[in-house]
């Protein structure tokens, strides 16, 4: 199970990195605002282009996609950003913890071939997918050195149940044959846990995205790790963008008996109100929160809200400083527009979060290549336990 994970961490963590908006919303479908703009300057402009070009245009999608970014690029909004198809649909599987697919992970040979390391029990293993076999195409479409670590992960999930034909090649003659398998769900972890080394008492809750399911898997890391002995924990969130707004709400709820979490508002409604609903299930559990400045958006609601409620040590440096919320608008064709909708704060926090960032009640300095162990690990076994 620990291959397991550590594969599929491997596997996500450049999607999971350049989720740039640190998205704090929820997926909406495109919808029509009854605006009628007919944008005569930009159609000129295109008809002059197509007329008059000394080459041709690239393929409708590049260009339409770049007179979006165009617009965003005038908007002028910093998380307000366009993703394409590709990697919208990674983000969502990463936000929804879960996805339909085979259990692969993919890598490239010396010769520069995608090949494939399936996971234990996993649909591809179960089908007679080998290490090491070469992906030569999928659904009859041909992989090249070229394709995109987030194409084939595109191209190889889709709904549970459904079926997907691999043509692989098998060392050493890597002659070309067929499987077929039905996907599967495949879980996402946001959060992995140990025991500290240097001193087992401290478990380390590493949470690398705030997802649907951080929640469940928190208590579940907890409730291990009492079992090997750990009497305090670190909630680690550094460079940890963020993720749902709902889901970092849940996170501060766990740790805390009653209070009020954030508070939001959008252009031109009441603000709402986010509270404890009722004592959260970690609520007496010793704990320390971990925070740098890659902490962002979400993990900041949840970090925010445990320090204003001095129920946990913030200990790191400054966070990303993020207080807006991006409402996520998915397009026709899969990709998606991510629109900054809305502001959030914490009652009685400050400085808010959007001026400076939180501020840790224990300041760290970053680690240092020669440094024998982290000083935000160091500082956090000191909060926990302290010499007399």
């Amino acid at each position: 199970m620990k291959i397991f994970l550590r594969a599929l961490l491997a596997t996500f963590t450049v999607s999971l990195l350049m989720m740039s908006s640190f998205m704090v919303g929820y997926v909406m479908r495109d919808r029509e605002d009854g605006s009628n703009q007919s944008f005569p300057i930009l159609k000129e402009a295109y008809s002059i282009l197509i007329q008059h070009g000394l080459t041709d245009p690239p393929p409708a999608p590049a260009l339409e996609y770049g007179m979006v970014r165009g617009m965003l690029q005038a908007y002028n909004e910093p998380h307000t950003i366009f993703v394409e198809p590709v990697q919208h649909e990674l983000d969502t599987n990463a936000l929804e913890g879960r996805f339909g697919g085979i259990g692969v992970q993919l890598g490239k040979d010396a010769e520069g071939y995608w090949v494939l390391f399936p996971f234990p029990e996993g649909p591809a293993r179960d089908a007679g997918v080998q290490e090491g076999d070469r992906l030569l195409s999928i659904e009859g479409q041909a992989i090249t050195a070229e394709t995109s670590t987030e194409s084939l992960q595109s191209s190889v999930r889709g709904p549970v149940g459904t079926r997907v034909t691999l043509e692989i090649g098998r060392p050493p003659d890597y002659t070309p044959q067929k499987i077929s398998m039905e996907r599967a769900e495949i879980p996402l972890p946001s959060v992995t846990w140990r025991l500290e080394p240097v001193d087992p008492r401290l478990g380390i809750l590493d949470v690398n995205l705030i997802a649907a399911t951080t929640t469940k898997e928190l208590v579940t890391g907890v409730e291990d790790l009492k079992g090997r002995g750990a009497t305090c924990f670190a909630l680690d969130l550094r460079n940890n963008p963020g993720g749902l707004l709902t889901a970092g709400v849940d996170i501060a709820s766990l740790f805390l008996k009653e209070g009020v979490i954030i508070q939001e508002q959008y252009r031109g409604r009441d603000v709402e109100t986010y509270s404890v609903e009722k004592p959260g299930e970690l609520a007496n559990l010793p704990l320390v929160v971990l925070i740098d400045h890659g902490s962002a958006s979400a993990s900041e609601i949840a970090a925010g809200a445990l320090q204003v409620h001095q129920r946990a040590l913030l200990i790191g440096t400054p966070s990303y400083g993020k207080d807006t919320i991006q409402l996520v608008f998915e397009l026709k064709d899969g990709s998606s527009l991510h629109i900054t909708s809305a502001h959030w704060w914490i009652p009685g926090l400050e400085p808010p979060v959007g001026s400076s960032g939180l501020q840790p009640d224990i300041l760290v300095e970053p680690a240092s290549d020669a440094a024998a162990i982290d000083p935000f690990i160091q500082a956090a076994i000191q909060a926990c336990f302290p010499q007399p």
